[in-house]
């Protein structure tokens, strides 16, 4: 079973399977899904309907090529806010969204407050970006950037099986 917002939803072996399928590659025909994990296609697609009103499945989305698209350069930056109560906190959250280059932000425990995923096509841009998003007029105290140098994992383009609790 899976643990989601309070509410425990069972997953069987063919739910189990499509999942890992979907997250392949989410284009793929729900006949193709059905021959791959013995179902009707009518099975299926009911199916993915559950597993998407339930919130298992909480989006469909395309990963985009940084590269072609003009993001070339991937940093995440660390930093530490300045005040970090709730107010604070959440007012940063809703900051960070208006922010295009930011592609992934966590809030994480330690010495640091935020985890950022930031993505620019040049070093000029990244210095733009911090210059508007991480000052202190936004509550951020200081930060650190580790710029990546290649991808060795990335899960949301994974072809990797997903682990499922069981």
């Amino acid at each position: 079973m899976l643990h989601f917002m309070r509410k425990m939803i069972d997953l069987d072996e063919f739910d189990r399977r499509l999942i890992e399928l979907v997250r392949q590659d989410n284009q793929q025909p729900a006949r193709e899904l059905a021959q791959k994990v013995g179902l009707s296609v009518s099975a299926v697609l009911r199916r993915l309907r559950r597993l998407r009103e339930e919130k298992v499945i909480v989006a469909d989305v395309a990963i985009v090529s940084p590269a072609l698209t003009g993001s070339a350069l991937t940093m995440h930056v660390l930093l530490r806010m300045g005040q970090s109560g709730p107010r604070r906190m959440d007012a940063f959250h809703r900051e960070i969204r208006l922010h295009p280059e930011v592609t992934g932000a966590w809030e994480v425990t330690g010495e640091e407050d935020f985890l950022l995923r930031v993505q620019v096509g040049s070093m000029e841009e990244y210095d733009r970006f911090t210059r508007r998003a991480l000052g202190e007029e936004n509550g951020v105290q200081g930060f650190r950037t580790l710029i990546t140098i290649r991808t060795a994992v990335d899960e949301s383009a994974s072809r990797r099986p997903l682990r499922l609790g069981r």
